[in-house]
């Protein structure tokens, strides 16, 4: 999506322009969606369900911002091993300047993280979509 990682200011915006990317590609979008409890007791929610309407396969998706240095990569080992206990398939999107290089190898050496402009291929891929 041109232009989409320079318009990303936060959070809620990434969130809100995966949920419109997967409808865009016919996908059933739900937000903040619970599922259990982390170690310390407080209610998981994933940031975006992403549901293919014909093979009910479903996708979460964690959606991470940083504009700035800052402590969103102190944060995303924590989520990439709290996606792994999740019911369904789950990867991290991210996007903004903030990431360092070295903290962006690691996120694509991961397998669970997609920078928000290579997301509509990703998902094409991940439910065969044409």
């Amino acid at each position: 999506m041109a232009g989409g990682e320079s318009a990303v200011a936060s959070g809620a915006v990434l969130k809100k322009m995966v949920m419109a990317l997967g409808e865009r590609l016919a996908l059933h979008a739900k937000e903040e969606v619970p599922v259990g409890r982390r170690l310390w007791g407080s209610k998981r929610r994933i940031d975006v369900v992403l549901t293919h309407g014909e093979t009910r396969q479903s996708l979460g998706i964690e959606c991470k911002v940083q504009s700035s240095r800052g402590s969103a990569e102190e944060k995303i080992p924590a989520t990439i091993l709290d996606i792994a206990a999740w019911p369904i398939p789950g990867i991290i999107v991210f996007s903004g300047e903030g990431f360092s290089q070295e903290f962006r190898s690691y996120l694509h050496a991961s397998g669970k993280a997609v920078e928000f402009e290579d997301l509509e291929d990703w998902l094409r891929m991940f439910f065969r979509l044409p």
